[in-house]
């Protein structure tokens, strides 16, 4: 069950709204089921002796009385609006029902508290069958305004009990973080131009995804505008800076307010991660070893991981945060089989990257820098990027129970679908790759060599370790980083400390991964000797990031 909270001034236009036809013919049998007053309030939707215009005009001046009375000292804003909607599937409440939730919600917020004679008057109309309206004018009896602070939020907890009673599908309850929704407005004109989403939303993904790859206020706004979005940029009359702005879809006329897309995309939280200068070189320049920038984002996530078990809950939603920004740059830089299913991940885990609770940004750096470089990577180099989807698989998960903890409990559903997805489009390009290593086991003498170690390093985990199915696989990449130049035993050392193995299901595949981001020694050897032998050359021109960002766009949608 959902309530809206809004508020306006024209208490005769909401009165023909909710009586009236709606925008699309969808209003139906538009009628009163709870009022302050039931003898009281006419109801233009059940009178035929009198006509729905003069009907209006009596219910408009019965609501609206207390505020006619104060003349010119009435409130602006002293029309209270509420829609009450049950969820998708559930069952259609009746008129007593829908009268009871109402009375309950304007208690609730304070509007009609229970045995207050001198509340304000208020009604309820029902036009449709999932959802109810509540109207009310905030002037009391006396001539006081109701005490509404936090109104949504306490029509919501009002909700929530309202749901456990009535036997409806129990929603999460929010802490005001979350984005606005969309309209029924919004959503018919989608309809009309066979949108599958709305502008807010579709602008919305835009714009995480754009401040997810680039470094500057002023590469955002460029790259919103090259991608057709209409940018509006608000300045400050004093300082001439810029204190806000609104975006609007290609083509379209209706601008949304950066807060107005989700609270972390307005003008000051983007500040706080975008500071306007340009894009560090140091990011532009190819590294010598394609697999580094994933390596980098791998090491990165694990790190958060640990952020997430021990760290201070500031720190851990400034990695919550970035990570949002690493999932939005993993499915960008990673076209295969798996994109979609990436893509949709970042997208869910939007909610779960802010709650109530203030990021530490300054926390977040080696993160957000690792993100950052994933847009510039030069290559999908196999299964390097399939073990930085493991890790992301993992701190997903982590992330799910890390909000569940605290009662963030619409932020841990969003993080739990991000798992999903993440876990999906994992396991489409891993277990290829698995039964492939599997397939390429070494040699019996060198299996058991291997065993030895397993059984040295990790004697608490070794039985799980060596009959877990990945355990062939993990075979072969031991026998391939033997060949890369490292030592098996000392790597298990190595990857075993860094991942602790008693939650893990599949211990070796756990290993596996790990080892999979680790860096070929041999490999880097020989760079580090050609470059000492090899004639210096000029560094190329660094590319912006606006640049980068949209070159890699316009190769997406040749692909596609």
């Amino acid at each position: 069950m959902v309530p809206d909270v809004s508020t306006g001034s024209d208490t005769r236009g909401l009165i023909a709204y909710l009586f009236g036809p709606g925008r699309r013919d969808e209003h139906t049998d538009a009628h009163i089921v709870a009022a302050w007053d039931m003898a009281g309030a006419p109801d233009p939707g059940r009178d035929p002796e009198a006509t729905y215009t003069s009907l209006a005009k009596r219910l408009d001046h019965h609501v609206d009385l207390r505020a006619r009375e104060l003349g010119d000292t009435k409130p602006a804003r002293h029309v209270w609006h509420c829609p009450v909607r049950t969820a998708p599937g559930d069952r259609y409440l009746t008129d007593t029902e829908w009268a009871d939730v109402a009375r309950r919600v304007v208690a609730a917020v304070g509007i009609a508290p229970n045995g207050d004679e001198k509340a304000c008057r208020w009604i309820a109309v029902r036009h449709a069958d999932d959802h109810v309206h509540v109207l009310a004018t905030t002037v009391r009896a006396d001539g006081r305004r109701p005490r509404t602070h936090r109104d949504g939020q306490r029509a919501q907890q009002e909700c929530r009990e309202i749901e456990a009673g009535f036997g409806l599908r129990r929603l999460k309850p929010g802490d005001m973080t979350a984005p606005k929704t969309p309209t029924g407005a919004e959503r018919a004109k989608a309809e009309r131009q066979g949108r599958e989403v709305t502008a807010r939303q579709w602008l919305r993904e835009q714009a995480y995804a754009v401040a997810a790859a680039v470094h500057s206020t002023e590469d955002y706004f460029t790259v919103l505008s090259s991608l057709g979005i209409q940018v509006k940029a608000r300045i400050g009359p004093e300082t001439g800076e810029v204190t806000g702005y609104s975006l609007a879809a290609p083509g379209d006329t209706v601008f949304f307010g950066g807060s107005k897309l989700a609270p972390d995309l307005s003008y000051i939280r983007l500040a706080e991660r975008l500071p306007v200068q340009s894009t560090p070189d140091h990011v532009l320049q190819q590294a010598a070893d394609p697999d580094e920038p994933w390596r980098r984002a791998e090491a990165a996530i694990h790190a958060a991981r640990t952020v997430l078990h021990s760290g201070p809950d500031a720190s851990a939603q400034g990695h919550l945060d970035a990570f949002g920004d690493t999932l939005h740059n993993l499915a960008r830089a990673t076209p295969g089989p798996n994109h979609a299913e990436l893509q949709a991940a970042a997208t869910a885990f939007n909610r779960a990257r802010r709650s109530a609770i203030r990021a530490d940004r300054q926390a977040t750096t080696e993160l957000r820098k690792a993100a950052t470089e994933l847009v510039y990577a030069p290559s999908v180099p196999g299964g390097v990027a399939i073990a930085l989807v493991f890790a992301a698989v993992h701190l997903a998960r982590a992330a799910a129970t890390w909000h569940e903890q605290r009662g963030h409990q619409q932020q841990a559903a969003a993080a739990e679908e991000a798992f999903r997805h993440l876990r999906a489009g994992y396991r489409r390009v891993a277990e290829p790759v698995l039964a492939d290593l599997a397939r390429r086991t070494p040699r019996p003498e060198t299996v058991q060599r291997f065993e030895a170690a397993v059984r040295q390093t990790a004697p608490d985990h070794a039985d799980r370790i060596l009959t877990d199915p990945a355990w062939p696989a993990l075979a072969t990449t031991l026998a391939k980083a033997e060949t890369a130049g490292h030592n098996p035993r000392q790597l298990l050392a190595d990857v075993a400390a860094r991942r602790e193995l008693h939650t893990a299901d599949r211990p070796a595949e756990v290993l596996n991964w790990r080892i999979t981001a680790q860096p070929n020694r041999r490999a880097q050897a020989a760079r580090t000797r050609s470059t000492r032998h090899a004639t210096p050359t000029a560094p190329p021109a660094p590319q912006r990031a606006s640049t980068a960002f949209i070159e890699q766009t316009e190769d997406r949608r040749r692909r596609r």
